[in-house]
């Protein structure tokens, strides 16, 4: 018999995915359990369309990111924080402060958690820094810390 799975199962399939399997373990364990659905003409298309969406969804956050990444790569973003006389800044920038400079400079937001930030700048000068739009998009920008 062939069901669609409506959950990951162990040695058998993933979520959405359409598995034959044996009449007796789909009636009497994957069905009841709601662990999956019979198979039919009306499920079997809405699992089609269920993917068809999920893959445009997919193709539009990669347009976005890619769109993003054309703006945002190369660009270098100014950051002000307090600093002593030899450039050392009092505290240190952070991604939270990169992303507000950003969101400032070219009006989108960007997540801090998605800022490559080895460890927070301590010191006044020109940073290279990573932010990652999505699975393999990332935009390279710079950032200058100046002193106040």
């Amino acid at each position: 018999m062939k069901i669609i799975l409506k959950k990951d199962v162990k040695n058998l399939g993933k979520k959405d995915e359409l598995v034959e399997v044996n009449d007796g373990y789909a009636r009497n364990y994957l069905i009841p359990m709601g662990i999956g659905v019979e198979a039919s003409t009306a499920n079997v298309n809405k699992m089609r369309d269920k993917q068809q969406a999920a893959a445009n969804k997919q193709q539009r956050e990669i347009d976005h990111a890619n769109q993003f990444k054309a703006k945002l790569d190369g660009q270098t973003v100014v950051v002000k924080a307090k600093a002593g006389e030899n450039g050392k800044l009092f505290g240190a920038v952070a991604a939270k402060d990169v992303a507000e400079a950003i969101t400032a400079a070219f009006g989108f937001d960007v997540d801090k958690k998605k800022i490559v930030l080895s460890e927070p700048i301590k010191s006044t000068g020109i940073k290279e820094l990573t932010i990652k739009l999505f699975q393999g998009i990332s935009a390279k920008i710079k950032v200058d810390v100046q002193g106040e």
